[in-house]
């Protein structure tokens, strides 16, 4: 698959790290699995990866804390 922001690097399949701000503070899941342009960067996730990423996002803001840091592969 072509990426869909520079139209000349190849979408791999890999893992990347994900970054959200949760109010005050910020979620930081590790290992999630992507498609990422071996030229640009771009990293692209599948629908199911996303809607897993939702969910966690919404459980962990129940919690208050500033920072977590979770692996997807443990938290998923």
């Amino acid at each position: 698959m072509n990426c869909l922001v520079c139209s000349g690097g190849t979408m791999v399949a890999g893992f990347e790290t994900y970054f959200a701000k949760l109010g005050d503070g910020y979620l930081i899941i590790e290992n999630v699995p992507c498609f990422k342009c071996d030229q640009c960067g771009e990293v692209l996730y599948s629908m199911s990866v996303v809607e897993r990423l939702e969910k966690m996002i919404a459980a962990y803001k129940k919690i208050q804390s500033k920072i977590f840091i979770v692996d997807y592969g443990q938290a998923a």
